[in-house]
């Protein structure tokens, strides 16, 4: 593993665990967190209190690559299964990455298909 590859997962890993202790999610507000790779984007619905996961979208299960169109269909699909669900309201985490691009484009679209953040 190169060098700059060590200092990006390592800053990743630090963001992720300052997010992880200011939020959690409960079965009313769950908590949505988001995982990218280079192939795929995938995005779970978390009841933190029970530890079980509520909803989730796989970008690989819909064929759809992680880029700004693409996590657009996984947002719908999340939303598709937090709405049956009875699911209106959740609390966003990003999972240590950058809010701009793929990860800000799935929010948008999950506040576009009436799941408020």
């Amino acid at each position: 593993m190169s060098k700059e590859l060590k200092l990006k997962t390592r800053r990743r890993e630090k963001a992720k665990l300052r997010i992880r202790s200011r939020i959690s999610g409960t079965e009313l507000r769950p908590r949505v967190t988001v995982f990218k790779s280079n192939k795929y984007f995938y995005a779970q619905a978390i009841d933190d209190v029970k530890g079980v996961t509520l909803a989730y979208a796989d970008g690989s299960k819909l064929g759809v690559k992680p880029n700004r169109e693409g996590v657009k269909v996984v947002a719908k699909a999340l939303a598709d299964a937090l709405k049956a669900a009875k699911i209106e309201t959740v609390v966003f985490d990003r999972n240590g990455y950058l809010y701009h691009g793929v990860i800000a484009s799935f929010a948008d679209a999950l506040r576009e298909n009436g799941i408020s953040l």
